[in-house]
């Protein structure tokens, strides 16, 4: 895509076949749009489709409050999206969608700390509204479920930001 002019496009997330195509019927005008199923497929394309920088300020999220070393991704921690499993070495876990998505946009970023409300947009899909008690859910049962594979992996509270995750 570098070295070309960018045409705006519309990423338009639709769930059944039914609210695409009334979803296509609508941006019919646009000059360019796709339409997926999910926010994982909107994932995959956008990964697939812009080379990622290193820099925070793409990414959303802010600094990590440590070094370089707590940026460094949890060596053998992996989320197998095809069967949506935590494997950590030769052990694995099964994980809902919610601790799916999750997990996953933190290993994108490790050591980056990721607000409420990026992580509310992002996997829920929503805007953030209340004390947090959905995210510490779906935080406490991940933590869990690393400590159930023994994986050399936490995630950090960041009190009042958000969360992040880094080699234990």
């Amino acid at each position: 895509m570098s070295g070309n002019l960018a045409v705006p496009l519309i990423i338009g997330i639709a769930p059944s076949a039914a609210e695409r195509r009334q979803l296509a019927q609508l941006l019919g005008g646009t000059e360019a749009f796709l339409i997926v199923a999910s926010v994982e497929q909107a994932r995959e394309f956008l990964d697939a489709a812009v080379p990622r920088t290193t820099t925070h300020a793409s990414t959303g999220a802010a600094a990590p409050d440590g070094g370089e070393e707590e940026a460094r991704r949890p060596p053998d921690l992996r989320v197998d999206s095809d069967r949506r499993v935590l494997r950590w070495l030769d052990r694995e876990v099964e994980l809902t969608r919610l601790e799916h998505d999750f997990l996953h946009r933190l290993l994108d970023a490790p050591g980056q700390v990721f607000t409420y409300e990026r992580l509310h947009l992002e996997v829920w899909g929503n805007q953030h509204l209340g004390r947090g008690s959905d995210i510490h859910s779906v935080v406490r049962r991940i933590r869990r479920k690393l400590a159930k594979v023994e994986a050399a992996a936490t995630i950090h509270s960041v009190r009042g930001v958000g969360f992040r995750l880094s080699a234990a």
